[in-house]
């Protein structure tokens, strides 16, 4: 039949389609391909994306990142890490008040007498006295410079010598600042973070001074001089290096352009700040403090501290809480970051509870308890995550692992009632350095950082003790640096 097809044809067509299979079955093979590439580089790309919006989920309040670095966008809901404590607030009894009381000695007292009677108009001279009422009125006194004037007589002998009569230690110049003077540029600067012209301005309008940027800058560097070739710096090494319990950080400061460290190490009333170019332990060893330590060593989980060997270690625990806070965000499913949380918590209330009362140490049943439900956490964590390998599962693994190796060193505060919960202490001193940064600027040269430390150093510990500042900087400026007893504090 005419319209039938021949055999040969029925196999072209054949071959057509079996070729038009091949071509389909090679295109499905490269979409599969595909399709498996596309979805590696999905996953990727959500695991970088989780790991770019917890990264911009971070503030001061979920990972150690100051306060500062918040930005000027509304900070966020604050998520206090503290429980209730029972008290109410505000000051609590026995503590000493700061409201402006009269006083008994008045250095200057007026009367005012009534005109005359206020019903008839008689004159009330002589009147029986009914009441007196007492108004005190504080304010300063008009403050001037006052200047000194010192002439060095010669006089020649009948025998032709000429002799001079002798300045006071201190006046070696023809013009120069008395010690109250520099003191108060001094603590314009440091304590109040001046930069050195709106210091020299407060010095003029305040106190009636001429003085210029760099006389600000002179005796900003005469005190730190005579801090370097005093005692204090001993003394203050002598007490950290022997205390039961001190307290270090560190924290980047902008000098002479670079970054530099700012190292502190202190016990709550004795301080030492030191700056390095470096962070590790060349800039530690700068301070001398650390690897002569004999007492418990209270810092966060930065690796260099833990190649020194004190009597022990303690982890900040104020910086562990805000990172479970962080995994809890990163891993909200996770139950592990809040019960770590809760048994912190539990641990030093009971740590706090036990102080207060004088007793050695905690509940031994709610410590194993606590302890436990920390332990627990920690294991839970590391195998949940240890086989992420996207960079929040990395660093979730890592905090696991360090939760799980070191809870004695995180725990320390329940078995030793002098080791503290957290670093606060340090951190404190830090917080001043950074806010002088940042109300003023980076510090030129390394000198200038250095004297800066010294001098914070002093006031630090001399403000713990006790003392007026603006006292204790005249001292200095006098050639007569105040110097702490050589009494090891915790």
């Amino acid at each position: 039949m005419s319209g039938t097809p021949s055999i040969v044809e029925l196999l072209e067509r054949l071959a057509r389609l079996e070729a038009r299979v091949a071509d389909l079955e090679q295109d499905n093979v490269r979409l599969r391909q595909d399709n498996a590439r596309l979805r590696q580089e999905n996953a990727v790309l959500r695991a970088e994306n989780a790991d770019l919006r917890a990264r911009l989920g971070q503030d001061s309040s979920n990972s150690s990142r100051p306060p500062s670095s918040d930005g000027l966008a509304k900070p966020p809901a604050p998520k206090s890490l503290r429980t209730r404590s029972g008290r109410r607030p505000g000051g609590q009894p026995g503590h000493e008040g700061r409201t402006l009381r009269q006083v008994d000695d008045p250095q200057e007292r007026f009367e005012h007498e009534p005109a005359g009677c206020g019903g008839c108009g008689e004159d009330l001279t002589g009147a029986v006295v009914a009441g007196v009422a007492v108004r005190q009125v504080f304010d300063l006194p008009d403050i001037g410079v006052r200047v000194t004037e010192h002439r060095i007589v010669s006089r020649r002998c009948r025998c032709g010598q000429v002799t001079a009569g002798r300045a006071p230690d201190g006046v070696d110049a023809p013009v120069q600042y008395g010690p109250r003077a520099q003191a108060a540029a001094v603590y314009l600067q440091q304590a109040l973070f001046g930069a050195q012209a709106r210091t020299a301005q407060a010095m003029t309008d305040l106190f009636g001074v001429p003085m210029s940027a760099g006389g600000v800058a002179a005796a900003h560097a005469r005190a730190g001089d005579a801090l370097a070739d005093s005692e204090f710096v001993d003394q203050v090494r002598d007490v950290l290096t022997d205390a039961s319990v001190v307290h270090v950080d560190e924290s980047g400061l902008r000098v002479a352009g670079r970054l530099h460290w700012v190292h502190v190490a202190t016990t709550g009333k004795h301080t030492l700040v030191w700056v390095h170019p470096k962070r590790g332990r060349a800039g530690i060893d700068a301070g001398q403090v650390m690897a002569s330590m004999t007492g418990i060593a209270v810092h966060d989980a930065w690796a260099p501290y833990d190649t020194y060997t004190p009597a022990g270690h303690q982890l900040c625990c104020a910086h562990l809480l805000r990172e479970l806070a962080a995994a809890t965000e990163l891993a909200p499913q996770a139950v592990w970051p809040r019960q770590a949380a809760d048994a912190l918590l539990a641990l030093k209330t009971a740590a706090d509870t036990a102080r207060s009362h004088g007793a050695s140490g905690i509940d031994p049943g709610l410590l194993g308890e606590q302890t436990s439900l920390f332990r627990q956490a920690a294991l839970v964590a590391v195998k949940d995550h240890q086989h992420d390998t996207s960079k929040t599962g990395r660093k979730l693994t890592a905090l696991a692992r360090r939760m799980r190796d070191r809870t004695g060193d995180y725990l320390r505060f329940t078995v030793d009632l002098r080791s503290p919960f957290d670093n606060n202490r340090a951190e404190q001193q830090i917080r001043m350095v950074k806010i002088r940064q940042k109300v003023s600027g980076s510090l030129r040269t390394l000198d200038g950082a250095q004297q800066f430390a010294l001098i914070r150093s002093y006031l630090a510990t001399a403000t713990a003790h006790g003392r007026n500042i603006m006292t204790a900087l005249t001292e200095l400026a006098a050639g007569r640096p105040w110097l702490p007893t050589a009494e090891a504090t915790t």
